[in-house]
């Protein structure tokens, strides 16, 4: 059966759009298929009415292009052509076919279209497949509309959470780069404190300024400067032509104060800028002066590894500064009293008297290590009688103090001898004059009293290494006899004499303890080595040559010694008769 309808207006296409629903609900065209059906027309009836002009649709009914000739399904075929005019300009017909059953009868159905009624109630069926689809797609745009929500909030949590990853990630790398600046701050710090440790060991190590202004600028180049130069004033004094400096060295000389001259501003703490050095306009120059105490000794000058320095390094480097210009002071003090101290000694070691039967050969060494010389002496004087005194000594301490008591107990000495008492009188009398004029300090001394005319020799020790005496057949034997106590303890003591037969050609060896003790062996062995030194020598060469001996004695006994006191010997030999 064909329907068909002539649309040239709104209510024209309603009727028709209408009328095609009910005919597909009729035929059993499923309510999908009819909403399909019926979306798809309506679609085309309004391209329609908005090209204008009279349109007409037709609706018929017949077999599948598929199915068997006669049976099967139908299909419900809907047409749309255009007018003349549009047919003229080429515009094609609309078509569409959906499947549905055999149609039963629909008699009366074009009623539909003439009463208005009719035309309500069927656009309302016609509608509620489209209705139901409707409540649906409603359904499924909440659905989706839920859904977007939260995705919606889904996203923002995310994006939250990447902002809160983001700030944790800058505040770990903040942190992380606070800790590798502390890190690298600390272990600058820890570089410069051992740098300042270990160059203060060495400067510290010398007591010859001349060697710590030597090792100043080894130390600081080429890691903490470029170049150095170090400044003495007396120095410059003790020439003839002193060579030029920069205006910063003299500025710093004069105010106490550290410089820094250069076309820019260092920046230092603690430091004073100055213009650019005329002998150098183009190096950086920091002047650092020498000041141990109040006065300036001199002046360090500086120039930089790089283009400047690290304030910093500028701190460690006049913290160094002072340090070295006290190490300088210190040594130039030392030197100073070791020079009165041995200057002193050595006038007050007399020449030994020329003795018909005894000959004398004495030597005096002053250690080469520290402040340590003054306290060891030697002596040998004539007595009213014909005797003679030989006597060797040590006071206890250093320096200028212990050369000055070495002194007066020598002289002392001389004026108790004139009354021509014995070796343990004399040093008695050398206890109690001790005690009583320096009662913090003390001494050692061994005395040995030689007559022409008598064969046995007297001597006496306080507190002192014991004589060594060599007999003429080369035996070799320590006088060990209990000595007495040191002089000047508070102790009231009357030292013994002891006596010696010595035949011609033995001679004693009276000696310090410098010559025979060594601070990781004690003394004991020192004094064997000095008995095998002493019985290594033929009589003859004792009796042509007591000096040469002495510094054959000298040379293997202190082969071994650091030098760190002061030593003396002193070799008496009688002579023989031939």
């Amino acid at each position: 059966m064909t329907h068909t309808w002539q649309i040239s207006d709104v209510t024209d296409a309603a009727r028709a759009r209408i009328a095609t629903a009910r005919l597909a609900a009729a035929y059993g065209v499923p309510p999908l298929e009819r909403t399909r059906l019926a979306a798809s027309l309506g679609a085309q009836l309004r391209q329609c009415l908005t090209k204008g002009g009279t349109w007409r649709l037709t609706l018929d009914t017949g077999p599948a292009a598929s199915g068997p000739s006669g049976a099967g399904e139908r299909v419900l075929h809907a047409v749309v052509t255009p007018s003349r005019e549009e047919c003229a300009a080429g515009e094609p017909p609309w078509r569409m076919a959906v499947a549905c059953p055999e149609a039963p009868e629909a008699a009366g159905r074009d009623a539909v279209a003439d009463d208005p009624d009719a035309l309500s109630e069927a656009l309302l069926d016609a509608d509620e497949d489209t209705a139901l689809v409707l409540h649906r797609l409603r359904e499924q745009e909440d659905l989706v509309a839920f859904h977007r929500e939260e995705l919606q909030q889904t996203n923002q949590g995310v994006v939250a959470l990447h902002a809160e990853l983001d700030a944790a990630g800058r505040a770990q790398r903040e942190a992380f780069a606070a800790e590798r600046k502390a890190r690298t701050e600390a272990e600058n710090a820890r570089r410069r404190l051992t740098f300042l440790a270990d160059a203060s060991a060495v400067l510290t190590a010398s007591l010859d300024h001349h060697e710590i202004v030597r090792r100043l600028p080894e130390l600081l180049v080429p890691e903490y400067a470029a170049g150095a130069d170090v400044w003495l004033f007396d120095q410059d004094t003790a020439r003839d032509r002193s060579p030029a400096h920069p205006a910063a060295a003299v500025v710093a000389a004069r105010t106490g104060r550290p410089q820094y001259a250069a076309d820019h501003p260092g920046g230092l703490p603690g430091v004073g800028d100055q213009p650019p050095s005329m002998l150098d306009p183009g190096r950086p120059l920091l002047c650092i002066p020498l000041v141990p105490r109040r006065a300036a000794l001199g002046v360090l000058t500086l120039s930089p590894p790089g283009e400047r320095w690290d304030p910093d390094d500028a701190v460690m480097l006049i913290e160094l500064t002072r340090r070295a210009s006290i190490a300088i002071d210190h040594a130039r003090r030392y030197e100073q009293n070791r020079d009165i101290a041995e200057t002193l000694q050595r006038a007050l070691l007399t020449e030994l008297p020329a003795t018909p039967g005894l000959g004398l050969a004495a030597r005096y060494l002053p250690a080469t290590h520290g402040l340590n010389i003054g306290g060891d002496w030697y002596d040998a004087f004539r007595q009213p009688d014909g005797g003679v005194i030989a006597v060797v000594g040590d006071v206890t301490g250093h320096g200028l103090r212990a050369a000055v008591m070495m002194s007066q107990l020598r002289t002392a000495l001389r004026a108790y001898a004139v009354d021509g008492g014995s070796p343990g009188r004399l040093l008695t009398r050398l206890h109690t004059f001790l005690h009583h004029l320096q009662p913090d300090l003390y001494a050692t001394a061994v005395i040995a009293r030689f007559h022409p005319d008598d064969p046995t020799m007297t001597w006496a020790a306080a507190g002192h290494p014991p004589p060594v005496l060599r007999t003429p057949d080369g035996r070799v034997r320590a006088l060990d006899a209990k000595p007495g106590a040191m002089l000047g303890i508070p102790l009231e003591q009357e030292i013994a004499d002891h006596t010696e037969r010595l035949a011609p050609g033995s001679t004693l060896a009276l000696y310090t303890d410098g010559l025979v003790e060594r601070r990781a062996r004690g003394i004991d062995p020192g004094i064997e080595r000095l008995a095998a030194a002493l019985g290594a020598f033929r009589s003859a060469e004792l009796e042509s040559d007591l000096e040469g001996s002495a510094d054959g004695i000298l040379d293997p006994m202190l082969s071994d010694s650091e030098r760190d006191d002061d030593v003396c010997l002193l070799l008496c030999h009688v002579r023989g008769s031939g």
